[in-house]
């Protein structure tokens, strides 16, 4: 038996895709297949570069029946034709980088973004012959100054990490497409509950599952979704060359995390608006950015695209560094821990110096705009599932 699901809510569909009853004994919950390896009963190549949709299971870096019901699940929320999952979200964005692009192509991405793919950007694409461009890519213009005639690509982050800056994903498609490039979306902070990027003509979207997917701060994961034509290279290359494959467990744990994906984010957005609207008042702190705030400067296109603002904020005070040691002594709720997107709250201060001297590498008048922002650091803050009144207090007795 297995579900119909379209015409399906998200509930549903985050619940019941890429699951049906166990053929052997019908139970109800998917069960975990560890197996490196599987019998077959007859020859299969042994190169990736023959593998086909329809290529029976022969061993886990390859494809394994709990990874692909993770993968189904992942596809049918993002309304995607084809997802592939890996080890991390760093594996995930590795994988497109690198089995997509190659030597004399150019990528425009964003300037601020996770910092891990910022250093790829910057370290990694240049020592084979990739260029990166990076800019605002929330200020469509300066992405379309950027594009050049072997540009293959535009990476975006919306929101971003950590300016909490929003993309216009539809413009971004248009801007790509119309100059032969594909658009890749990370929308980690985002979500398939608040935004779906392929509906609005981004090519791939790209999570790290470890997050709020995941969401319960025990699992490492990244997936791609998008067309197969797409993602075929990145099973192919992406995965099993360069080995960036999850664990079944790990699958196992994400997906089960999925079940409440939908009803974690109303809770992660319902309490993140909550302790935003408290730290807005808040008389040491100098500025507060949350999509769901109306001062958030790109409010108005948060609300045309997001269906839910998610949980991470992120602000100001007056003395972040001070703040920072109250907090790591001092909290008792919040977790002063790098990551977001699990059931508990967790705060870091995102150091300005430290930022742009290891991952952004900003100068001119991208550093100015950048230290406007964020002054010396920002906090990044993930709103867990904990009452907001005890965020609040938590926060209050630290700040002072």
């Amino acid at each position: 038996m297995s579900i119909h699901l379209t015409g399906k809510g998200p509930q549903t569909i985050a619940i019941h895709a890429g699951e049906s009853p166990e053929k052997q004994n019908q139970a109800s919950a998917p069960n975990i297949c560890m197996s490196s390896t599987f019998v077959v009963d007859a020859p299969i190549s042994f190169s990736a570069k023959n593998i086909e949709a329809d290529t029976p299971m022969i061993y886990t870096r390859w494809g394994n029946p709990t990874i692909g019901q993770l993968e189904a699940k992942l596809a049918a929320l993002e309304n995607a034709e084809s997802c592939v999952a890996f080890g991390s979200g760093m594996a995930a964005a590795s994988a497109i980088l690198l089995s997509l692009l190659s030597q004399g192509d150019h990528v425009v991405m964003s300037n601020t973004n996770y910092p891990g793919t910022a250093e790829v950007a910057r370290d990694t694409l240049p020592r084979f012959g990739i260029e990166a461009t990076t800019v605002d890519t929330s200020v469509l213009d300066d992405v379309r100054a950027a594009v050049q005639p072997n540009t293959r690509m535009i990476w975006t982050e919306t929101p971003s990490n950590p300016l909490l800056r929003i993309a216009d994903i539809a413009g971004l498609a248009e801007l790509a497409h119309q100059n032969g490039a594909i658009l890749v979306v990370d929308a980690t902070f985002a979500t398939p509950v608040a935004t779906t990027p392929l509906d609005l003509g981004a090519d791939l979207v790209m999570h790290s599952l470890t997050k709020y997917i995941g969401g319960h701060g025990d699992a490492l994961g990244g997936s791609v979704a998008g067309r197969r034509e797409l993602t075929a290279p990145l099973r192919g290359e992406g995965l099993i060359h360069y080995g960036g494959i999850i664990s079944p467990f790990n699958a196992w744990l994400i997906m089960r995390g999925m079940a409440t994906l939908p009803l974690r984010m109303r809770a992660h957005q319902e309490n993140a608006l909550k302790v935003a609207e408290y730290l807005e008042t808040h008389p040491r702190v100098v500025r507060v950015l949350y999509p769901g705030l109306p001062t958030h400067p790109q409010h108005e296109l948060a609300r045309r695209q997001m269906k839910n603002f998610s949980g991470m904020i992120s602000f100001v005070t007056e003395q972040p560094h001070a703040d920072a040691a109250r907090m790591m002594k001092e909290l008792e709720v919040i977790h002063y821990a790098v990551s977001l997107g699990h059931h508990r709250s967790l705060i870091y201060l995102m150091e300005t110096r430290d930022l742009i001297g290891s991952s952004y590498r900003l100068d001119g008048d991208e550093l100015r705009k950048y230290e406007d922002i964020a002054g010396e650091g920002l906090f990044r803050l993930s709103v867990g599932l904990e009452d907001a009144d005890d965020l609040i207090a938590d926060l209050g007795r630290v700040l002072g």
